[in-house]
């Protein structure tokens, strides 16, 4: 029987500490060319060039990217960006050849779910935004199967059921498991109406009603919101819904629904970059809240005054 060699330890290794080690094993940051770069494949958050984007730049032209960003390895040379694509943006408008980066070996669902989840903490997303991104993130939950151990919600499961992957997302961001559905349902909305929901322009339970509309359908609706300038209420949404249910939701079933009188709407929403242009960029939205009701009340008043 032939003996099992075992392989000698060297002497550097011997006296090495602990922490020479662990070295070793932790990721490194190294610098990266830009061009050997890519974004994330359907990469669900907008990078937009506005005034944020902007003071990032000058940030990156000033002092660099102080944070590197996270990518992975793929083929021909190249890798995907994780986690960082406003700074990379930020560095290709700044003109940069190189940026920090940590690379990490990660599977495409272990990489969708460290993608997501680190661009859920942004305090500004659209509806499409979380839409796909939801959708993206359960997706690859459920790829893994009885798989939790790259979620933060494994602990104390052990002795009862397994958690269903919409339970454990629901925990990680607060969102109720309903509401996470709504926002996946806006993956079937056609790209108008999406358009439209993060424009503030149709609210968002009517596009979730619209949603359940066949494409050719949702065109329709779209077709005579654009002619009435105007977007169905969530009453006219549902009803819209239950034609198409029963297969009567022709083009005069849609006119006969949009053109239904509508209840007094109760509030008028504002989007906070139509009004930012008038206040100093220190104004804060209660500042802004109270310089417009001054506003509305000196113009109230003057309207009311007896004319002479």
């Amino acid at each position: 029987m032939k003996e099992r060699t075992k392989k000698l330890t060297s002497l550097d290794d011997i006296f090495r500490t602990d922490e020479e080690r662990a070295a070793d094993n932790a990721e490194r940051v190294t610098t990266l060319p830009m061009d050997k770069l890519r974004y994330f494949k359907e990469h669900p958050f907008q990078v937009r060039d506005d005034e944020e984007m902007q003071s990032l730049v000058e940030s990156v032209e000033q002092f660099g990217v102080l944070s590197p960003i996270l990518v992975r390895p793929v083929e021909d040379g190249m890798y995907e960006i994780v986690s960082g694509h406003r700074r990379h943006r930020a560095s290709e408008l700044a003109k940069v050849t190189e940026i920090p980066a940590i690379v990490r070996d990660l599977s495409d669902d272990e990489a969708i779910i460290l993608m997501v989840d680190a661009n859920l903490q942004r305090e500004k997303l659209l509806p499409s935004e979380k839409a796909l991104a939801y959708k993206m993130k359960l997706d690859a939950m459920k790829r893994q199967g009885k798989r939790t151990d790259l979620t933060c919600a494994q602990v104390g499961h052990k002795l009862g059921p397994a958690p269903k992957s919409r339970d454990i997302l629901a925990e990680q961001t607060g969102e109720s498991r309903n509401q996470i559905q709504r926002y996946i349902r806006l993956t079937h909305l056609a790209p108008e109406l999406l358009d439209m929901t993060d424009k503030g322009k149709l609210a968002f339970n009517s596009a979730v009603e619209l949603s359940y509309l066949k494409p050719e359908e949702q065109a329709a609706v779209f077709t005579a919101m654009e002619r009435d300038e105007a977007a169905p209420s969530l009453k006219q949404a549902r009803e819209l819904k239950r034609h198409s249910k029963d297969g009567e939701l022709t083009e005069k079933a849609i006119d006969t629904v949009m053109s239904a009188e509508k209840p007094a709407e109760s509030k008028v929403v504002l989007q906070g970059d139509t009004l930012r242009k008038y206040f100093p960029a220190s104004y804060t939205p209660r500042q802004m809240e109270q310089q417009i009701l001054k506003l509305l009340d000196s113009w109230f008043r003057q309207k009311s005054r007896p004319e002479r």
